[in-house]
């Protein structure tokens, strides 16, 4: 009984903070508007028909039925408009504001929870220096206790998890690593390490990482690496999916994401531990949001923002002025895209879920 409790209590936490992310992505969008006079129409959390509408001035403000996104409608966004307030008729750096505030909002809120979470996380924080060589390791003449892992395979090391994190995205088992060692960048190359350390349950690299007492620069420093690290994650997915090295079946939309969050927190030992689960992953996800709408693809906000520099472009050198009604084409084709996409994710992780 109270493991079913914890399940509702954890997946009604999800949810929230689903949308708390939604309407603090789209409020970026909204109060840069404001603050920039252009004419915000509707400001709408959710997509679909409206289940709750308020009109203040000229503003109209409504909750939808689609828990899918949401959207912060401005006056002479996808077309011509002869209202001076119009966002086409705003200059084109305000614009380029309001498109990124979105995402700048997203990437603020996430490392807002990832301070939250690395506060409340015990008194220690993992550093990425050597503190411990077990004896007999291939590696213990190149390694020294001390040393501070720089960088791995070519990729920074920012945080302890890092480490485990690179070294087991190649399977050779040979490593080129970038230490810092008496203050100096060290380049090692064809280090042999492995996970063949330890029980047959669980294996080992045979090296051990140091802790530090937290204090409030290192909580902030720790914090802002971690998000560094989300940033980092986030291109190696995708970089991932143009390689084939993952696929549909490793990508999960919201109800994957839930129903794993979710099963995480309730094998955790306390309730505390499990809601501090619960506020890294969306820390996480809230990252994550920050990069892919940045992304230039039509229908996002980074699209949007290379079409607004391409039109500003050929406004100045050629001067002639694009047909935003093509601008709106594009969008709107790759939105039908991008739900059907988000459709077909949603169904896969349904089914996963009920098999």
């Amino acid at each position: 009984m109270r493991c079913c409790a914890l399940t509702v209590f954890y997946i009604l936490l999800a949810i929230l903070l689903f949308g708390v992310l939604i309407l603090v992505h789209e409020f970026g969008h909204f109060i840069t508007a404001k603050l920039s006079g252009v004419q915000v129409n509707e400001f709408s959390l959710f997509m679909g028909p409206a289940i709750w509408k308020k009109q203040k001035g000229e503003t109209l403000y409504s909750l939808r039925c689609i828990p899918i996104g949401g959207y912060c409608a401005m006056e002479g966004e996808d077309g011509d408009s002869d209202n001076p307030r119009a966002f086409g008729n705003a200059k084109v750096w305000k614009r380029l504001i309001i498109l990124v505030a979105g995402s700048a909002m997203n990437f603020l809120i996430g490392f807002l929870i990832t301070v939250l979470v690395v506060s409340l996380s015990g008194d220690y924080l993992r550093t990425t220096q050597i503190a411990l060589i077990e004896e007999g390791r291939p590696f213990e003449q190149v390694l020294q206790v001390g040393d501070e892992f720089y960088s791995i395979d070519g990729e920074r090391v920012y945080v302890g998890s890092d480490i485990t994190m690179l070294l087991d995205r190649d399977d050779s088992g040979v490593h080129d690593l970038v230490v810092i060692r008496d203050g100096e960048k060290l380049h090692l190359a064809d280090v042999p390490l492995k996970r063949d350390y330890g029980t047959e349950e669980q294996k080992f690299y045979g090296f051990s990482i140091g802790i530090e007492e937290k204090s409030f620069g290192g909580v902030l420093s720790y914090s802002w690496n971690n998000c560094r690290d989300f940033v980092r994650m986030v291109r190696m997915g995708l970089s991932d999916l143009f390689t084939g090295k993952a696929g549909l079946k490793d990508m999960s939309g919201p109800v994957g994401i839930v129903s794993v969050v979710t099963e995480q927190s309730v094998q955790s030992e306390t309730v505390g531990d499990g809601v501090l689960y619960v506020l890294y992953m969306f820390g996480f996800i809230a990252i994550n949001l920050a990069v892919m709408n940045l992304l230039p693809i039509p229908a996002l906000d980074g699209g949007r923002v290379v079409c607004l520099l391409v039109t500003a472009a050929a406004g100045k050198f050629l001067r002639r002025k694009l047909n935003p009604k093509y601008e709106a084409y594009l969008n709107g084709a790759f939105m039908i895209l991008l739900l059907a996409f988000m459709a077909l994710i949603t169904f896969k992780d349904i089914f996963q879920l009920f098999t």
